[in-house]
């Protein structure tokens, strides 16, 4: 079974937009409670990894508000330099560009619109 990462946001629908238009993550699911507020999400990578969403409930504060990171995610990709460029072209805050690493990835960082950590890396012997 793989490792989902749950990622809380304070404005989870925003959130989902963001990483849709930004990422080119598609939306699989959403609940939401009457007032629209987004309790659980549910979304895809381009290559078909999952990824959890939900809204903060109780004392949560957001990486960009509290000032502390506390989790990052890494994600593969099937071309880094693509992505890369749909993100700058979205707006979205590239921390450090397309960087090929000795283990063989080529590697790039965005902060999302809540402070939260992505890494998008991409294999550079073609395996998955």
């Amino acid at each position: 079974m793989p490792a989902i990462p749950y990622l809380k946001y304070e404005n989870a629908a925003a959130a989902l937009d963001w990483l849709g238009t930004t990422f080119g993550f598609t939306e699989d699911k959403r609940y939401a409670h009457e007032d629209g507020t987004v309790f659980h999400a549910e979304m895809s990578t381009p290559l078909g990894d999952p990824v959890y969403l939900a809204g903060p409930g109780g004392e949560y504060r957001n990486p960009r508000n509290s000032g502390a990171v506390n989790a990052m995610v890494s994600v593969d990709v099937a071309d880094a330099d693509a992505l890369h460029e749909r993100v700058t072209g979205a707006g979205g805050e590239v921390a450090f560009p397309p960087t090929n690493t000795p283990q063989g990835m080529r590697v790039f960082k965005v902060v999302d619109v809540e402070g939260h950590e992505w890494f998008f890396n991409q294999r550079l012997d073609g395996s998955a």
